[in-house]
């Protein structure tokens, strides 16, 4: 059974990748931080008595669903209301930015110039669209399998489909990624 400590560890180190996801996902900042809140928050009410290895699929599926949700909601919503703010123009300055963790290896002794440190930004942001420009269960199985280093197993169990619905996913995601950044002069 998880302790009050390692349940507070895990949602500590789940919850940036978490919230980014639901960015990708929701497109919308504050919706996003909802939707990781509550999950969070269903784990610990739910499930915090679960063992700590059982935590991070019970999280995951728990996330995908409270994101259903939300688009379930938002549907609703939408049919009955017309919400004018919903053609304003959002701004896009976010205090996350996908990638902006990734480091130089800790070995690398070397300065890296202007150039390209603004070159690597550049790819990044474009790298960051495409993914958000994926089709939802496309981009949902990418992020699970790529970014939270889920294995297939676990990202259909949290997804609920069967292991070869996610490989598919995986692949088109991989595939319409390399076509489009290879299409804007991007080779990784």
């Amino acid at each position: 059974m998880a302790t009050e400590k390692e349940l507070s560890d895990f949602l500590k180190s789940v919850e940036r990748r978490a919230f980014k996801r639901s960015v990708y996902h929701v497109r919308d900042e504050e919706a996003a931080l909802d939707i990781v809140q509550d999950s969070m928050m269903k784990l610990a009410e739910h499930y915090g008595d679960k063992p700590v290895n059982e935590l991070p699929l019970l999280f995951q599926r728990i996330l995908s669903n409270c994101t259903l949700d939300w688009f379930r909601r938002q549907k609703t919503r939408k049919a009955l209301f017309s919400n004018l703010s919903d053609f304003e123009n959002l701004d896009d300055d976010g205090d996350f930015d996908l990638l902006e963790h990734i480091q130089l290896s800790a070995d690398s002794q070397e300065s890296e110039s202007a150039e390209d440190t603004t070159r690597r930004a550049q790819i990044f942001r474009e790298i960051e669209e495409q993914i958000a420009a994926l089709p939802g269960r496309q981009r949902e199985a990418f992020l699970m399998r790529y970014w939270e280093e889920m294995d297939v197993a676990e990202t259909a169990a949290a997804m609920g489909c069967s292991e070869g619905s996610v490989k598919t996913h995986c692949s088109r995601a991989v595939h319409a990624l390399s076509k489009a950044l290879k299409a804007k002069g991007i080779s990784l």
